[in-house]
């Protein structure tokens, strides 16, 4: 069933699949737009280090996956072109509405997602392919989504 179904406004969904990338480990989770009136919008990414999935999920540093619950959208922001490389082109901060030790977390592209030991986050959500962070961040800004919901 749809989040949306529950909720009239636009929103965002992370929940684990059962895929994972073959080189490295990663888990890959499935980042889901859903807009009113809409079929969803699909987006592979990473949260987390593939050896750190049964991390405690609430500790700073952890290198887990985000914590399960509700985040609010920051703003989108654009970063210059290699001032932050394990970044991509785009930052959108979340801030978590529930108590955790976790901080300074956000949703960009995992340029090393697969390819290298750098590939997965240390906690946030990468998005593995470049045009999908692109095109999620022109979607939020129509849609004006402000909402995450972190599931397992």
């Amino acid at each position: 069933m749809a989040f949306l179904q529950e909720r009239k406004e636009s929103v965002l969904v992370l929940e684990r699949t059962d895929r994972s990338i073959r080189s490295t480990g990663d888990p890959i989770w499935d980042l889901r737009l859903e807009i009113p009136g809409q079929r969803p919008h699909h987006y592979p990414a990473v949260s987390g280090r593939a050896n750190r999935q049964q991390a405690n999920r609430d500790q700073m540093g952890s290198r887990a996956p985000l914590p399960r619950g509700h985040y609010t959208l920051g703003a989108v922001e654009p970063l210059a072109a290699g001032a932050y490389p394990e970044l991509g082109p785009i930052w959108i901060s979340i801030e978590p509405s529930f108590s955790t030790g976790r901080r300074v977390l956000g949703i960009h592209q995992d340029p090393s997602a697969g390819r290298n030991s750098q590939s997965g986050t240390l906690g946030c959500i990468g998005l593995i392919h470049r045009k999908d962070i692109l095109e999620l961040s022109e979607l939020i800004r129509r849609t004006g989504t402000r909402q995450l919901v972190v599931r397992d």
